[in-house]
């Protein structure tokens, strides 16, 4: 928020917003604390169950609103599961739809004024990447054994380079949670930085028109960013997915 101190200036304060409370009461928050991370996780899911179970269980002929809006985001998916991964990839895809359902419902809710983004924090974006880093890494050596590990193995350069460039790529395997979390939090919260900063100029008189139309204009940016970081994150687990099922390639 922003407020003017006793001395006539302007404290902005756009970080604020990403703090981690206890839901009720006050005090630090430990390991069972239920906060304000607990509460919007559970409405992601909760919206979750809404679009594709209680939207969908009429399975009318002629779908309604809500039956449409969810086939849509199925098809969606699973033509993304198929054309990036391959077919045999079809029985990883409700661990995908999943994923991609969750953190565009988060970052949609996290839109919502007063309300608290969960995307916008390492911790849990961290931890959606490091389960795609294990869960591929376990298809991988479950599905070839040993041999997946030819994925690091460039045959196709120098013998003398194939060593060398063999450990880039392990490097930039094991890079890969770092870069896939660090995307999706980077692009949330920056985007909510800046929209709360617009909004603290906001309540500068001469400066206020400017602001808010700032404001507006970022706000409709941060939807389509919400629904193009959703859709990035699970593209590249499909991507990494694929390098699982197909190592050779």
């Amino acid at each position: 928020m922003a407020d003017e101190s006793t001395g006539g200036g302007l404290t902005i304060k756009p970080m604020d917003q990403f703090l981690v409370k206890p839901l009720f009461g006050e005090g630090p928050v430990g390991l069972f604390t239920i906060s304000n991370v607990t509460l919007w996780m559970a409405l992601a899911v909760l919206g979750i169950v809404l679009m594709l179970v209680v939207g969908t269980r009429g399975r009318a002929v002629i779908p309604s609103r809500s039956q449409s809006v969810a086939e849509l985001v199925y098809g969606f998916v699973h033509n993304m599961v198929v054309d990036v991964s391959g077919k045999d990839a079809v029985k990883y895809f409700p661990y995908i739809m999943t994923l991609f359902t969750f953190i565009l419902f988060a970052n949609v809710l996290g839109l919502i004024p007063t309300s608290f983004t969960t995307t916008s924090h390492i911790a849990v974006t961290a931890t959606l990447a490091l389960a795609v880093f294990l869960t591929v890494t376990i298809i991988g050596f479950v599905k070839h054994g040993v041999s997946f590990l030819s994925l690091f193995c460039l045959t196709s350069a120098p013998l003398p380079l194939r060593p060398v460039l063999a450990g880039i790529e392990v490097i930039l395997y094991f890079a890969r949670p770092v870069s896939h979390s660090v995307r999706l939090f980077g692009a949330i919260a920056a985007g909510h930085a800046v929209m709360k900063v617009f909004a603290g100029f906001a309540a500068v008189t001469f400066i206020a028109p400017v602001a808010i139309l700032g404001m507006l204009a970022i706000y409709a940016l941060e939807f389509l960013v919400a629904a193009l970081q959703a859709y990035v994150f699970t593209i590249l687990t499909c991507v990494y997915l694929k390098d699982a099922l197909h190592p050779h390639h």
